[in-house]
């Protein structure tokens, strides 16, 4: 019985190449990119699909943004595990494609995956979302790019503060790494100034994507008596479902998440990529050098906030507005000392503001005091 693969760039790059090299044409097909047209062409990976209401369609919002430029011709694939296939999907689009531009989005495409190709394919760039490129040790034609969306986290956070009747919080994240962890202070800080007495309970599920596990951590906060949550997952839509079907009002992360839950949807904290991949597309077509360490936040347009629900009162909207104005100004610290850890210890000293750009070269391995951490 003869199998019929899929036929995802993949698995054409693998056949094609083969039967071109069988006959002769190698050369003229994949041994430059030179011979391309002089016009930009832009690969987006996706870890997951395009439209799961969060950190893809987050990304694939963005690249829907320079589809529109002139001169430049974008490539995407969703569903790319983080394994050697997102080295083939990469290849794929530089070989068949002539991509002289990757976006590989997802955390584990980073070591050894998109290093591997930079390597090998030393006139493209590659630039990755998360924070793991270091200078003097990662390829210069890698990159990283990333927003403080910490402070839209705080933002969601007021609101969270006023919605509240239990003065219980829940936060359902993947993995306690720093990004996460900074995100869940964020939160429970943002609570904390509309109301210090206020607590927050986060559950990690272990993965980026565990939907059964994320409705449980969902209705397990929900349970423990917590009447807001949010999350850090790569797709809120379970989250944002579950808590709202159950009574709880929720706070979205990614995108937005509105359309799932209008009644119960508080605001969100959203990404704005489209502003992003428009500054490395143009500084790309104009032949400038792209940033390799390249962060913003509100104020910078990496980062946007939801419309503000139904269920933000008169009162949240106005300390949410004047908090974002003052966070548009540059002005505003999320981590203003003094600040304990959940252990006693001092997280931020009294007096000590710590700059977005300093906190996220921090370990950030500390919950603050009044979270309550978990696994599920």
């Amino acid at each position: 019985m003869t199998k019929l693969l899929p036929m995802n760039r993949r698995n054409f790059l693998q056949t094609t190449a083969a039967g071109a090299a069988a006959i002769g044409l190698a050369p003229s097909l994949f041994s430059t990119r030179a011979a391309a047209q002089a016009a930009l062409t832009v690969g987006f990976i996706y870890v997951g699909p395009k439209d799961d209401y969060g950190y893809n369609q987050a990304h694939a919002e963005g690249a829907a943004v320079i589809k529109a430029m002139p001169g430049v011709t974008v490539v995407e694939e969703e569903n790319v595990p983080e394994t050697v296939d997102v080295q083939k999907t990469m290849e794929s689009m530089i070989n068949l494609d002539g991509a002289s531009l990757v976006f590989p989005t997802s955390f584990g495409y980073f070591d050894p995956h998109m290093l591997a190709m930079a390597e090998k394919y030393p006139d493209v760039q590659f630039r990755h979302c998360g924070g793991l490129w270091q200078e003097g040790k990662n390829p210069m034609n890698t990159g990283s790019y990333f927003g403080y969306i910490g402070q839209g986290q705080y933002l969601n956070g007021i609101a969270a503060g006023y919605a509240s009747k239990s003065k219980k919080i829940g936060f359902v994240a993947a993995k306690p790494i720093p990004q996460v962890l900074q995100n869940v202070n964020s939160f429970l800080l943002g609570a904390r100034s509309v109301d210090p007495a206020i607590t927050c309970q986060v559950i990690f599920t272990g993965e980026w994507s565990l939907a059964v596990k994320e409705a449980e951590a969902t209705n397990a906060l929900i349970d423990q008596g917590a009447d807001v949550i949010t999350c850090h997952v790569d797709s809120p839509k379970v989250v944002v479902e579950t808590a709202a079907g159950r009574g709880a009002f929720v706070c979205g992360y990614h995108a937005d998440q509105s359309p799932l839950a209008p009644e119960k949807y508080l605001t969100g904290a959203e990404w704005a990529w489209g502003n992003v991949y428009t500054d490395f597309v143009k500084k790309a077509q104009a032949g400038e050098k792209l940033g390799n360490f390249v962060r913003g936040g509100l104020k910078d347009g990496f980062v946007k906030m939801s419309p503000l629900g139904p269920g933000v009162s008169a009162e949240a909207r106005t300390k949410f507005d004047a908090t974002l104005a003052e966070m548009m100004k540059g002005s505003f610290s999320v981590f203003k000392g003094p600040i304990k850890d959940n252990k006693g210890g001092d997280a931020v000293t009294a007096g000590q503001m710590l700059a977005e750009d300093a906190i996220e070269l921090e370990s950030m391995a500390y919950l603050v005091e009044g979270v309550v951490g978990s696994t599920s």
